[in-house]
């Protein structure tokens, strides 16, 4: 396929979702198991000291990953104002802004833990750094949600997608929101439970993928030529 193409270009920032989702899956498989919410100094240390090279690597590809969810939801939104829909397309925009910013201040966090905070002696500093990154996951929670919001509802009233395709994936953000509410001590229900750190990223990871898939596919021969005369007018 031509580089030059609109066509290439189109398929290219619709399947920036897909993308995304890959960096983020390399970039937490590098990162490891990061420590509880109130660990041990020496478990904190062992993690932001011992892998510290490991955290900022992984921080590269969490920062990629964020990039092109942020691209993701620019092609979400400019199918849905194509189609109509453009309540629901400024929701994909703000909800996908709101998303990557909070991951950013994530990454951020545990990237400056690594990079020398962990290693200053500051004990108190480094695991109340560590406890705010549990929090922030759990608030990622109501934008990633809001994403799968702008996708279900919007591509559904766009008639994109079928009601019966509406109705198998309307429990999806339902599912992420309630990530909101990890609150508990410990257990399932904390901030560093099993639910946060795996129903909640993989309900959004597989729907974040069908979003992307199905604009992908949309993108023909006809409608890329067709957009790029209507951007350049």
């Amino acid at each position: 396929m031509n580089i030059y193409s609109p066509e290439f270009w189109a398929r290219t920032w619709r399947s920036a979702g897909i993308q995304s989702i890959a960096f983020f899956v390399i970039g937490y498989i590098i990162y490891g198991d990061q420590p509880g919410v109130g660990a041990s100094p020496e478990k904190l240390n062992a993690f932001y000291g011992g892998d510290r090279t490991r955290i900022l690597i992984a921080s590269v590809f969490l920062g990629f990953g964020v990039l092109n969810l942020l691209w993701f939801g620019a092609a979400l939104a400019s199918a849905l104002r194509d189609a109509g829909m453009g309540g629901w397309a400024g929701a994909a925009t703000a909800a996908t802004g709101a998303f990557g910013g909070i991951v950013l201040v994530n990454v951020t966090v545990v990237a400056a833990l690594a990079y020398s905070i962990a290693g200053s002696g500051g004990g108190g500093l480094t695991s109340g750094l560590n406890d705010l990154s549990w929090a922030l996951q759990v608030l990622t929670s109501f934008p990633a949600a809001m994403v799968l919001m702008a996708g279900t509802f919007g591509l559904w009233r766009a008639q994109i997608i079928s009601t019966t395709t509406y109705w198998s994936i309307f429990p999806a953000w339902v599912l992420v929101v309630i990530g909101s509410t990890t609150w508990a001590r410990n257990g399932l229900w904390a901030a560093d439970g099993a639910y946060l750190q795996f129903v909640t990223p993989i309900v959004f990871a597989v729907m974040i993928t069908f979003f992307s898939g199905l604009l992908t596919m949309r993108v023909s021969t006809a409608e890329a030529p067709e957009r790029a005369a209507v951007t350049a007018g």
